[in-house]
């Protein structure tokens, strides 16, 4: 929960105003690319609710192009769970090739679709809790699926861009190892009302601006607060 007394970085509203303004074109991958958008809005709602997880469990450890790319394979298809369910494991993998570790996503996938058809009369829970019990379904994917596709904000769902930008800013009060721990930490502080966009904003300023490799510290607004572009400067390597 938020600690309105406890610890908060010096500069955090500072530093995410200026990532705001880095992002005002919102012409990231994520913008185009993302879960909410790759889904088809026109589609029955729960048919909406079951692409949006299906899209999400496809993007992990892929690029956002890659998962895009599929999905659009998958809806021509028909991304709906019956369809899914009678379609062949091998057809399924042509499908969604070449999303990562796309062999174990086909029975995620598949496995998956079963248990909504069989416990949730088509439809996917609603609840962390219950997300988090289907096939291949972890937090990050949990409270991001609740905000995309239930329209509630749960949670920061924490990915790989958020995990490095709050270590990198120095948005957790030390150094964490695993995204869910950055989640919890990044909870702890950060105000209620900034979750729900929280996510979106840093992955686009993380697949622009802060990237894994080279980080692009020249042309990033927060370059004279951030901690990790000072030590940078300072001749030690980024986290």
């Amino acid at each position: 929960m938020f600690d309105s007394e406890g610890w908060k970085p010096a500069v955090w509203r500072e530093q995410l105003s200026n990532i705001s303004t880095m992002r005002q074109q919102r012409d990231a991958p994520v913008d185009t690319m993302g879960c909410d958008v790759i889904s088809d809005v026109t589609a029955a709602p729960e048919v909406y609710r079951y692409q949006v997880l299906v899209s999400l469990m496809l993007s992990s450890q892929t690029k956002d192009q890659v998962t895009s790319a599929a999905m659009a394979r998958l809806r021509q298809h028909g991304c709906n769970i019956d369809n899914i369910l009678a379609t062949s494991n091998t057809k399924l993998g042509e499908l969604i090739y070449p999303v990562g570790f796309w062999k174990r996503k086909v029975e995620y996938i598949k496995r998956t679709s079963e248990v909504l058809q069989s416990q949730y009369k088509g439809d996917i829970p609603d609840t962390v809790h219950q997300l988090c019990e289907l096939p291949g379904v972890g937090p990050k994917m949990a409270y991001l699926v609740m905000k995309c596709a239930w329209n509630r904000t749960e949670g920061i769902g924490v990915d790989t861009h958020v995990h490095r930008i709050s270590n990198r800013l120095g948005w957790v009060r030390k150094p964490t190892k695993h995204p869910e721990e950055t989640r919890k930490a990044l909870e702890d502080w950060l105000p209620r009302s900034y979750w729900p966009d929280i996510n979106h904003l840093l992955v686009g300023f993380g697949q622009q601006t802060c990237l894994p490799v080279r980080p692009r510290c020249e042309n990033c607004l927060n370059v004279s607060i951030c901690p990790a572009a000072q030590t940078s400067r300072n001749g030690t390597k980024k986290q």
